[in-house]
């Protein structure tokens, strides 16, 4: 139920980003529904494999380069989602920052199933 919660709220998030940002639009709630699962499975199956290829720049740059890869996912999924556009690299890197801190916000007032 929390994954449900979750997929829910960062489409929200992505609705919200989409109405604040230029450069990247949603079509409707449903295609940010649609978006937030391909985010998430794109940060199951690739990202892994980019941050283990860009392991030395990663850390270079002291872990800087991760929001280059964020950024890489971001476009990869306005790539992979019809009704998703995001203009370009810096609005992908702005769009990753703003979803990554309203997650962060968002996700703090869901229960663990933990606990």
């Amino acid at each position: 139920m929390n994954f449900i919660l979750r997929m829910l709220l960062t489409a929200l998030a992505v609705l919200l980003l989409a109405n604040i940002l230029p450069g990247v639009s949603v079509e409707s709630y449903w295609i940010a529904v649609l978006v937030a699962v391909v985010l998430s499975l794109l940060n199951l199956l690739v990202k892994p494999l980019l941050v283990i290829l860009t392991l030395p720049v990663t850390l270079l740059t002291l872990g800087l380069f991760l929001l280059v890869i964020n950024a890489i996912i971001i476009l990869l999924a306005s790539k992979l989602v019809s009704g998703f556009a995001v203009d370009g690299f810096w609005t992908a890197l702005l769009f990753s920052l703003l979803l990554s801190l309203l997650q962060a916000i968002l996700f703090t007032f869901l229960k663990d199933d933990k606990a």
